[in-house]
């Protein structure tokens, strides 16, 4: 992802994550702070995108997006295994992340890539109030 990319992301962010969708300025900050961040284009548009920090021997997936039209097609796997391979080549020994309780398809995803929840975080989406499971992966 570059930062060209953030205006082309604004609509599916708000669309994906309604009343907890990141501001542009997130994804600013996201970049500039040296995270890794991806984009999908399929037919010339941006289809999805996903970004993951990295300290020391510990990554989060901090987001996953795919445009509603172009799910169950693939596409957040393979963003999944891309971001667990950069995950592997910058050092770390776990991967984590945050999945909203009501979230089905993203938890048998992560499930799928071997991610184990381990504890939830009550009311962690602020604006809807939402709980998130807690989820990690170790890396080999």
């Amino acid at each position: 992802m570059r930062w060209w990319h953030i205006e082309a992301l604004e609509p599916i962010e708000r669309e994906v994550f309604a009343a907890e969708a990141w501001s542009p300025a997130m994804f600013w900050s996201e970049l500039a702070a040296g995270h890794h961040y991806l984009v999908a284009v399929e037919d010339g548009e941006l289809a999805g995108y996903a970004g993951l920090a990295v300290t020391g021997d510990e990554a989060w997936i901090n987001n996953i997006a795919v445009v509603p039209l172009r799910r169950g097609h693939g596409l957040g796997r393979r963003m999944v295994g891309d971001l667990l391979d950069e995950a592997r080549r910058r050092g770390a020994a776990t991967v984590a992340l945050e999945v909203a309780v009501d979230n089905a398809p993203a938890q048998r995803l992560y499930d799928s890539y071997g991610f184990e929840q381990i504890g939830v975080r009550r009311g962690y989406y602020q604006a809807t109030g939402t709980d998130a499971l807690v989820m990690i992966k170790e890396l080999s």
